[in-house]
């Protein structure tokens, strides 16, 4: 019995150590990429939406036996951190994917609130960082290891004028934002300057709020009062709906426009009719979407019950940009250092990429230059098709 009991004591410590070894083999394998997703904070359904795409964009590699390069196949693997919709934690989130998990680069984080502190913290450590949906210039400003897969608001704030001025036939414009997020403020402003320079009308009013604010009747009141043609919202969506309610109980009954930040299903959720025949500027209309991005689309819904918002899109597509640089590297270095500068250089060598949000080329700060598209909120909520406006 006690050579029986020894020879199972041996043959146990053979299958752990046999285990021990064959874990970093598999991990070494891999080629790492973090994601700085918003799971939890004012904006979780963000974080959600992208890590649902980047979950269905995961198995068709991985199933394939992973990505080839250079004849050999490597498996995807993903680390999702959440940085909680805040700016200081989406930093952190950056360090432990780069310092701790040691990823080859980084998705995300998404708002430009979170994208832009974090950009700086991925260029600083030369780590190749893709925002999806971030449109603030400053997040990839004079910082070559940060990219992004969106337009920017210098050319979102133009379109949403224009637009208004010719579907509503605004002599007038109102705009009201939150001050506390570098895409509302920021989008806020470069649509007052565009709206100025084209001598489109006065901004008659101009009204901030902060991000936590649930009451906006003052604000509200100062808009109102200035009658404007139109009301410009560039919030979130939970924000929005609030604002979209709280100024039609006080007897506003005229237009919104709002941005690519109210483009999801949770907007309808939170806002209902009141949201009803309103328009904004985003990345792409899931309503007749044809092709791939149409066979995205069904996917996600068999897979989620939903329809995927422009994030979870924007996402897939920074992926399949990742997935170009790697593959334009050609090689996969088992230094993560390395890793990081041959995925840059493949990522600089982008010069135009088909995505289900569209076609885009890139420009020597790594932003993509591509279409807006302009929807209408149904009387089903549904986000329909209304112009495409190109640079």
């Amino acid at each position: 019995m006690k050579g029986s009991y020894r020879n199972f004591g041996v043959l146990a410590l053979a299958l752990m150590l046999s285990v021990l070894i064959s874990v970093p083999a598999l991990a070494a394998d891999a080629i790492k990429i973090g994601f700085n997703l918003p799971l939890t904070g004012d904006i979780p359904e963000v974080g959600e939406g992208s890590k649902n795409a980047a979950e269905m964009y995961l198995k068709d590699i991985n199933g394939k036996g992973g990505l080839e390069i250079a004849g050999k196949k490597y498996p995807l693997e993903f680390v999702y951190m959440d940085n909680e919709s805040k700016a200081e934690s989406a930093v952190n989130v950056a360090l432990k994917l780069i310092e701790q998990e040691e990823v080859v680069a980084i998705i995300g984080p998404n708002s430009s609130k979170q994208a832009v502190p974090a950009g700086g913290t991925c260029n600083d450590n030369r780590t190749p960082m893709i925002t999806p949906w971030s449109t603030n210039p400053d997040t990839t400003k004079d910082r070559p290891w940060v990219f992004r897969a969106a337009f920017l608001d210098p050319f979102q704030g133009p379109v949403v004028a224009d637009f208004a001025a010719q579907k509503f036939g605004a002599k007038t414009a109102a705009v009201i934002f939150d001050i506390s997020n570098d895409y509302s403020k920021g989008l806020a402003e470069i649509f007052k300057s565009s709206w100025e320079k084209k001598g489109l009308g006065p901004v008659v009013a101009f009204e901030s709020h902060g991000t936590k604010d649930q009451d906006f009747s003052a604000q509200l009141t100062k808009v109102i009062s200035a009658n404007p043609d139109f009301i410009f919202v560039p919030d979130n969506y939970n924000q929005v709906a609030l604002i979209v309610q709280q100024a039609h109980d006080l007897g506003y009954k005229g237009h919104f426009m709002g941005s690519d930040a109210w483009g999801t299903p949770d907007l309808i959720k939170l806002c209902g009719e009141d949201c009803y025949g309103q328009y904004f500027s985003t990345h792409y209309a899931a309503a007749g979407a044809k092709g791939a991005t149409k066979v995205f689309i069904d996917r996600y819904k068999e897979a989620y019950g939903d329809v995927p918002a422009d994030y979870a899109a924007l996402t897939w597509d920074s992926i399949g940009l990742l997935v170009q640089a790697i593959q334009n590297a050609g090689k996969v270095e088992s230094n993560p250092r390395k890793m990081r500068t041959a995925i840059r250089e493949g990522l600089a060598a982008i010069k135009s990429f088909d995505g289900i949000t569209g076609s885009s080329k890139f420009d020597e700060q790594g932003d993509p230059i591509k279409c807006a598209v302009v929807v209408k909120i149904s009387d089903k909520g549904e986000f329909v098709f209304e112009q495409s406006v190109c640079p």
